[in-house]
């Protein structure tokens, strides 16, 4: 019963033999030199392939939290500032000397700028590093400003720094103050060209990082030197341009010569522009300089302007009495056509000659007026000598605009010098002709007015009143503050006070004479004027009406 309840036999497991005693396998000895494997490895890492490991990331240069980066720079700045004033060493010129003392060279500011733009443009990608940066330049830049301003103080106080405030061709050298002041100016200047090239102290910064303060120093100190030295250069030559309106008056000569004499303040400039030349480019210590020197040239340009196209009309003089001799005697009448009862015994008439004294003096023998020159060849000498001139540089971008401004002055001088010039030559072919120039001289001028007044039209307008509608009383001409109702004075301190001034009057002042100049020509053919007085009126007609055309399209 038990033996049927036993499972059956191909139910039950099926035997094994046992397994067999494993033998330790013998391994090799560790060397001595072999670094054991870790045991925190797993088996299966031989079987992963290995990811290459990521490049360590560049650190940012940062600022060093113990303040030993702007330690070294601000002693740095420091030390290059101290060299930047120091004295010069070296015996001088006895000319430049005061105190004994050597006046700054030039340069100094120069080696400081590199050093400074060296830093700035290390640290500018960093933003922080950059605005520490501009913090640590606040404390020598401060004290060379300082420094600047109390050595200037008392030599632009002094006495010596106004006498002479012009060269002049006997002494065309600076006295020693002044020389002494350009220096600190230079040093002032030569640094303000590195803050100009870095785009330094333009940005305005509400937390006071920006260096706008030092800037702003720095161009006070160059115009207190500069701006009384070229105003006093100013002051010398604009008197001597507005004398240009006046045609000059040649005083006789002795010799029998009749070359064009020039007018005595282009020959008086002959000699002072060489000097002033000098002394401008010696002025010129930095980009707020050459503006200066830039608004000096525009202002010399356009009172030129305004002078020579102003300058009235040469008036014919009278001629000479005829020269009386010495011996030119009044004698009485012949005895043989005399009366009758003359008494045969009467002397000689010889000795009754009355002999009477001339009107005047008689005129020397050989003796000639020189021809004066021509406001033509006088607007030509005085180009030639502006252009002696130095300009601003135009290859920087801080006087870029100037250097544009004082190229488009002188092309107006040029195109009036043309203008006169080409109204001369139309003078001169109607002269001594009743019918007036020659019509080709008449078609050339028409053709050429166009080109030569280009944005000039106050300027060339009194040239071409006085050519083509002169008056018939040549002592008194048309002018075109008459025309507007107004006196000279306040006809140029309204209209001809500079170019900007000028442009922006052209329009009223244009259209006005417009209006007059028709009702003129409409009086004249109802008079019965000559054609070659109606071809003159409708030439001037037609450019001035071109003229106000183009600027109210140019205002509008």
């Amino acid at each position: 019963m038990y033996s049927a309840l036993k499972a059956p036999s191909f139910l039950r497991p099926t035997s094994r033999p046992a397994s067999p005693v494993l033998t330790p396998v013998q391994e090799p000895a560790m060397g001595i030199d072999r670094t054991p494997r870790p045991l925190s490895k797993l088996s299966l890492s031989n079987f992963r392939r290995s990811s290459p490991s990521p490049a360590p990331a560049s650190a940012l240069m940062t600022v060093t939290q113990d303040g030993s980066y702007t330690e070294v720079l601000s002693l740095k700045f420091s030390e290059a500032v101290s060299k930047a004033l120091a004295q010069p060493s070296g015996p001088g010129a006895p000319h430049e000397l005061l105190n004994g003392r050597r006046p700054i060279p030039a340069g100094r500011g120069r080696a400081l700028g590199a050093l400074l733009a060296s830093e700035v443009k290390a640290s500018r990608e960093n933003p922080p590093l950059y605005r520490a940066l501009l913090r640590t330049l606040h404390r020598p830049l401060s004290v060379l400003l300082s420094n600047l301003s109390s050595d200037l103080l008392p030599l632009l106080s002094s006495p010596a720094f106004l006498s002479p405030l012009t060269p002049t061709p006997q002494n065309p050298q600076s006295n020693a103050t002044q020389l002494h002041a350009l220096g600190f100016a230079a040093v002032a200047g030569e640094l303000l060209e590195t803050f100009d090239g870095l785009r330094l102290g333009l940005e305005t910064d509400m937390r006071g990082d920006g260096l706008k303060n030092i800037r702003e120093g720095l161009v006070s100190v160059v115009k207190r030197v500069v701006d009384p030295l070229m105003n006093g250069i100013k002051n010398e030559l604009l008197p001597l341009v507005t004398a240009l309106e006046m045609p000059a008056n040649s005083p006789q000569s002795t010799k029998g010569t009749r070359s064009p004499v020039p007018h005595p303040s282009i020959m008086t400039m002959q000699g002072l522009m060489p000097v002033y030349s000098r002394a401008l480019a010696r002025y010129a210590v930095a980009s707020i300089a050459e503006n200066t020197l830039a608004s000096l040239l525009i202002s010399l340009v356009w009172r030129g302007l305004v002078a020579l196209s102003n300058r009235p009309a040469p008036v014919a003089s009278p001629p000479g009495s005829p020269v009386l001799s010495g011996n030119n005697t009044v004698k009485p009448q012949d005895k043989r056509n005399g009366s009758k009862f003359t008494p045969p015994a009467t002397p000689p008439s010889s000795r009754f000659t009355l002999k009477l004294p001339p009107s005047r003096p008689p005129t020397p023998p050989g003796a000639a007026i020189p021809r004066s020159a021509t406001v033509a060849a006088d607007a030509r000498a005085l180009y030639d000598l502006l252009a002696t001139l130095p300009r601003p540089a135009a290859d920087k971008e801080s006087t870029r605009i100037a250097r544009e401004a004082v190229d488009e002055a002188f092309e107006a001088l040029s195109a009036l010098t043309a203008l006169l010039e080409a109204v001369q030559a139309f003078m001169t072919a109607g002269r001594g002709r009743a019918g007036g120039p020659e019509p080709a001289s008449f078609a050339e001028l028409a053709a050429d007015l166009e080109i030569l007044t280009t944005d000039l039209l106050l300027i060339a307008l009194p040239v071409l009143l006085r050519v083509l509608a002169p008056a018939t009383d040549p002592a008194h001409e048309h002018t075109v503050a008459e025309m507007l109702g107004l006196s000279d004075d306040e006809y140029r301190k309204g209209c001809l006070s500079g170019f900007g001034r000028a442009e922006e009057c052209a329009l009223a002042v244009g259209q006005r004479v417009l209006d007059v100049l028709r009702a003129d020509a409409r009086a004249a053919e109802s008079a019965g004027a000559s054609g070659v007085q109606k071809e003159n009126m409708g030439l001037l007609l037609k450019w001035l009406g071109a003229q106000v055309a183009v600027a109210a399209a140019a205002e509008h």
